[in-house]
Parts: C-alpha cells; structure tokens; sequence
C-alpha cells in the first residue's frame, strides 16, 4: 500500500529529511477546491492530504485575496456550447439614450461584459482564457 509520504510526492510535493513538506502552488490549488465541493469540509479534506486543518485554511485564504488561483470547476452546465459569428451591430440602447452591454460570459463568480460590437474571435478568446473551451 502506498504511504503518505509517496502519495504526496506523486503529487509533486518536496519533502526534505526532515519531514519539511513543500507544496507546489497547483497542488494547493486543487486541494483548496476540493473544499468547495458542496458536502465538503476543510477537516475532511485536510485528513486526505494529512495537513492541519489551519494550513488548508491558510490556502483558501490566499485563494480568497488572489495569491491562489484555483482550477475551473468541473461542473456540467446547463447551458448550451457558445456559438458566435460577427455581424454588423445593433446597438441597444435605454430611454436615456445610454448603451447597454449586449454579451455577458459568465464563468463561476466571474462575469465579463463586451460591446455588442465585440468581435466573435475575441469572444471565443475570452471563453478559452475563461475555461470554457478548448
């Protein structure tokens, strides 16, 4: 069976003589969204990694103020794939006469708002960078 020590190193941990544990940023980041999983607990995820539960939430922390970038989540969606093409735009506009934003990307907590005259290849630069697609 498989030990801690080289369970954590296939994850690309360093671990000195000493027991010192070296965490590369990509391995705190999927461990950190482990715990965002609905039903998940920092105690439970912590004991899998054998990390003090303070440690973990040191990390999401970090994740919180931005030191810590986090995967996508891998979560199915409802909607469906994205389709753009360019054509002349039709600006929208209020009674007042300001423009409004014609696309929203929305990715998790993240939503990125373009001109409707935005280009389609911009778009689907913006989606790719966001993780949804390839």
């Amino acid at each position: 069976m498989e030990t801690t020590r080289e369970f954590l190193k296939g994850l690309g941990v360093e671990i000195s003589e000493g027991g010192h544990r070296r965490w590369p940023d990509c391995v705190k980041a999927r461990i950190v969204a482990e715990t965002l999983v609905p039903g998940a607990t920092v105690n439970d995820v912590a004991r899998r990694y054998d990390l003090r539960p303070n440690h973990l939430s040191a990390w999401r922390r970090m994740a919180k103020d931005g030191d810590l970038v986090l995967p996508a989540p891998e979560a199915e969606s409802d909607f469906a794939a994205l389709v753009v093409f360019d054509v002349e735009p039709t600006p929208t506009v209020t009674n007042t006469g300001a423009a409004l934003p014609a696309i929203e990307v929305m990715a998790g907590s993240v939503v990125v708002r373009l001109d409707g005259a935005t280009p389609a290849a911009r778009i689907a630069d913006i989606v790719r960078a966001l993780g949804g697609g390839a």
